[in-house]
């Protein structure tokens, strides 16, 4: 109670893999691009063409270091390099890279991970993605509502 009234307190709502598809979807000028026939739960989400959030089939690149075993639920999201290079850096940080991503400005994040992240955090995630690839004009005209 704060000056005779109730206030209720929520916490921030932990993050999941739909909360990841709605932030995406839901700016502008989105298509959601078909996925791998062999594995249509694996879209990917471009603004007038550019990929920004990829959802990635198992490759050889990202495997798991205790099993060895491909990681099959990749999410690849652009940024900046100075992003990045923070994301990456950060030991407490769900953002990994491998060699195949070196000297592209993006990160991982596998999708169990998703949850580490608030849905305030993966929407900052996946709209910096979009503005890192929207042409200039679009994203400032989206900065400027």
């Amino acid at each position: 109670m704060v000056g005779g009234i109730v206030v209720a307190m929520t916490r921030p709502r932990r993050a999941e893999v739909a909360d990841l598809h709605r932030c995406a979807a839901a700016l502008p000028e989105v298509t959601r691009d078909p996925a791998d026939p062999a594995a249509p739960e694996r879209p990917s989400y471009s603004v007038r063409g550019k990929k920004f959030v990829i959802f990635r089939g198992p490759r050889p690149d990202a495997v798991d270091p205790d099993t060895n075993e491909r990681y099959a639920d990749v999410v690849a999201l652009h940024c900046s390099a100075a992003d990045k290079e923070a994301l990456v850096g950060d030991p407490g940080s769900p953002f990994f890279t491998t060699a195949h991503w070196n000297g592209y400005n993006a990160v991982l994040l596998l999708e169990r991970d998703v949850g580490r992240l608030r849905v305030d955090e993966l929407r900052e995630m996946v709209t910096d993605a979009w503005l890192a690839r929207a042409p200039k004009r679009l994203a400032a005209d989206y900065l400027a509502r």
